[in-house]
């Protein structure tokens, strides 16, 4: 069974939404829904790092690594985005050059736009899993640098930050095991992901509804329901879609971990993991505790994961 074996993430310094203004081309009434109705203040931004420094700054939190490195069998690059950086520059090469794990096998994913973080870890599981190996460890590196305009922000839904997370997947793991996954894309047959009007519509109109319909699919596989959750991790798009999200569900939205919206910004697919680092420090997840993390992104992409800490 697919577990983290630990988790870590580098939040740069914060700049605030007000101070994007001018950067973005935001209007005072875009600044206002950003801040008073989504509930977005600081957004995590480093302009003066590369993406290959602010991951490894992540994997140097990464204590359970040290001593492990010869046991990493893949190194996986979970990516909202299909370019964070000039060609033909790899970030995730050079990570894995730093580190020293010439034997890994590396490559990205990232068809699942911010939703390919859950994705990553399933795919590091599943090879896991074929493993000869029962140590056999997976190094998965998590979130974007906003390296274009264009994955700045999110038009009157989201701005974006450059929060980054490490994880460390295993198998058979002590703690925060796998009990389920579930991810559907509702994309254009064109396979463009551009939110123009129309796709904005389109990504409004059935939004709650895939995100219930990946939900329900991943307690499903783990034989649970929603009632048996006690804390869920979302993406950190805005608060109003977690607040109807949650109604919808019929969850109390105490369970809900919205914290870091204010803290972070959207930072791509390392946000459930980002959280989840949050919820440990605050003591909010106990051994036992059935916890949730979901993800959408651009594509109309939805993913949810069901562990146990």
């Amino acid at each position: 069974m697919t577990s983290l074996e630990a988790v870590s993430s580098y939040l740069p310094p914060t700049i605030s939404v007000e101070q994007l203004r001018d950067p973005l081309g935001l209007t005072d009434q875009q600044v206002r829904r950003f801040t008073r109705l989504y509930g977005l203040d600081r957004i995590c931004q480093a302009p003066d790092r590369s993406e290959t420094d602010l991951l490894l700054a992540a994997v140097g939190k990464l204590d359970a690594l040290t001593g492990r490195e010869d046991r990493v069998r893949y190194v996986v690059r979970a990516k909202g985005l299909r370019t964070t950086a000039p060609y033909p520059v790899s970030p995730v090469q050079q990570v894995r050059e730093a580190l020293g794990l010439h034997a890994a096998t590396v490559f990205s994913v990232a068809d699942h736009g911010c939703a390919t973080g859950l994705l990553a870890v399933d795919v590091a599981g599943t090879l896991l899993a074929a493993d000869d190996d029962p140590e056999a460890l997976a190094l998965v590196l998590a979130g974007d640098k906003t390296f274009t305009p264009f994955s700045q922000w999110v038009e009157d839904v989201c701005v974006m930050g450059e929060g980054m997370t490490a994880l460390l997947v295993g198998r058979n793991g002590p703690r925060d095991r796998v009990l389920g996954y579930d991810a559907r894309i509702h994309g254009r047959a064109d396979g463009v992901i551009d939110l123009d009007p129309e796709g904005a519509r389109e990504a409004k109109r059935i939004y709650q509804d895939a995100m219930g319909e990946v939900i329900t699919g991943a307690l499903d596989i783990a034989g649970l329901t929603i009632a048996d959750i006690d804390l869920v991790l979302p993406h950190n798009v805005n608060r109003v879609s977690w607040t109807v999200a949650a109604n919808a569900l019929g969850i109390d939205r105490d369970r809900v971990f919205l914290d870091n919206i204010a803290r972070t910004g959207h930072c791509f697919c390392a946000d459930p993991f980002i959280n989840y680092q949050s919820a440990r420090e605050l003591g909010l997840l106990r051994p036992g505790d059935r916890y949730l993390m979901t993800s959408a992104g651009l594509g109309q992409s939805f993913a949810a994961m069901v562990l146990e800490h």
